[in-house]
């Protein structure tokens, strides 16, 4: 997990019934009714939470790991509500639910980590969403000399300052502004739609 778009639960955050990835996330696979064909049309429908995780959930994202280390330990979450905003200034953002409980203890860090998780990293994401137990135990992570924390074997990563917070509903919009970016040719990207990881194929 946005506003206005799905992402893997914030650790801290509701998870929807079928899936740790969000409240926001989908709960059922959409799309054509034949592979290639045309989808048949369904009528608008009501703009209520389940209706609103599938239409959201139509849209492919990547997903990003957000950490620091707070008082000596790693703290981070995963999430698809990432997006590029400028490169002068060089800038991204993150929508975080406002019921989180890891942001809070994230916002305040000097420098965060961003890594954008590669193909495999599947489980990785679902571990880092979880509510329950140690996100970062046997997960493989480096700290910068500002703290920031990086994911080994992701196919990017970023470090940022946290900059302006927006409202966004029952989300909050944060820009980070960007301080370094080391990116590794050949990694795929994780890819999330649909409630299920996905990996990216060439078209012919």
């Amino acid at each position: 997990m946005t506003t206005p778009a799905h992402h893997p639960t914030e650790p801290a955050s509701p998870a929807s019934p079928t899936s740790p990835l969000g409240p926001t996330s989908p709960t059922a696979p959409t799309g054509p009714s034949e592979p290639g064909g045309p989808t048949e049309p369904g009528g608008p429908t009501e703009l209520d939470a389940g209706a609103l995780r599938q239409a959201f959930g139509a849209y492919p994202t990547g997903v990003v790991a957000i950490g620091a280390l707070r008082g000596g330990e790693p703290v981070g979450f995963a999430a698809s509500s990432f997006v590029s905003i400028s490169l002068a200034p060089p800038m991204v953002a993150v929508s975080v639910a406002r019921t989180s409980t890891t942001w809070p203890r994230l916002a305040g860090a000097p420098v965060l980590g961003l890594s954008v998780l590669s193909r495999g990293q599947g489980a990785l994401c679902r571990k880092l969403a979880s509510r329950a137990g140690d996100r970062f135990d046997g997960t493989p992570w480096r700290a910068t000399a500002d703290d920031a924390v990086l994911i080994h074997d992701a196919a990017l990563w970023l470090t940022a300052r946290v900059g302006p917070v927006y409202d966004g509903g029952d989300h909050e919009i944060v820009l980070l502004e960007l301080l370094t970016a080391e990116l590794f040719p050949g990694v795929e990207p994780l890819v999330f739609h649909t409630s299920q990881f996905r990996e990216l194929t060439p078209h012919a």
